[in-house]
């Protein structure tokens, strides 16, 4: 897969597998722009260095990984976030991924698994070993179908918010959105914060299957 060349920040309180990690991305094209060993350091290092994909493992010192992605993407809600943890349990998948990780990868998938992962996840694709993203569909559509309970039409969506989800869907950041749409990156901000309270989910991994399970994402277009 052909990739252009994106910063990127890993964090794992593992040096060896930071090193060996680090070296293959860099291989590929990837620029490293942080390391973190902590929650800590990644808030402080990715606030410094902005990088446009994080790389993390759930289980470091506080605050921990899923702690650390909601905070990041609260404040940099275009950062890709992927998680590469030992740990496949249905709860770190789950907390991860209603944080907002972009997806979740074991580390005992190989080297091409992983490196690929990391490309996917830099254009905007949600990546997950398999196995894991019926888990994820799963529980997205459990969360749907309650909500559902509650408001028997379902949630009405706008026709400008239907434009947002279809792009967010598509992996789209909210500036490419916005010069898309001729409207602010604040106006797009505000229809997705819109779109996650009526259709009462956390995150654009969410927005994504939603849009994928009522025929709003076509890749194609």
């Amino acid at each position: 897969m052909t990739q252009e060349r994106k910063r990127l920040m890993l964090v794992d309180d593992h040096p060896m597998w930071i090193d060996a990690l680090s070296e293959d991305l860099t291989e590929v094209g990837f620029e490293i722009v942080a390391v973190a060993k902590n929650g800590t350091e990644c808030l402080a290092r990715a606030r410094a260095t902005r990088p446009e994909v994080v790389v993390m493992d759930l289980q470091i010192p506080e605050p921990d990984g899923a702690t650390c992605i909601e905070i990041l993407l609260g404040e940099f809600p275009d950062m890709h976030v992927l998680v590469m943890s030992a740990s496949g349990e249905r709860d770190d998948v789950l907390r991860a991924m209603k944080a907002g990780a972009k997806g979740y990868l074991v580390k005992s998938a190989s080297k091409e698994e992983l490196i690929e992962g990391v490309q996917r996840t830099a254009v905007g694709d949600a990546v997950f070993t398999p196995g894991l993203a019926g888990l994820v569909l799963g529980e997205f559509r459990r969360m749907v179908n309650v909500a559902r309970s509650h408001n028997e039409e379902g949630p009405v969506l706008t026709t400008r918010e239907i434009e947002v989800l279809r792009r967010v869907a598509k992996g789209m950041a909210y500036r490419e959105i916005a010069d898309e749409l001729f409207v602010s990156h604040r106006t797009v901000q505000n229809h997705v914060q819109n779109v996650l309270r009526k259709l009462q989910l956390h995150n654009r991994v969410e927005l994504t299957l939603y849009a994928i399970d009522n025929g709003l994402h076509d890749p194609n277009e």
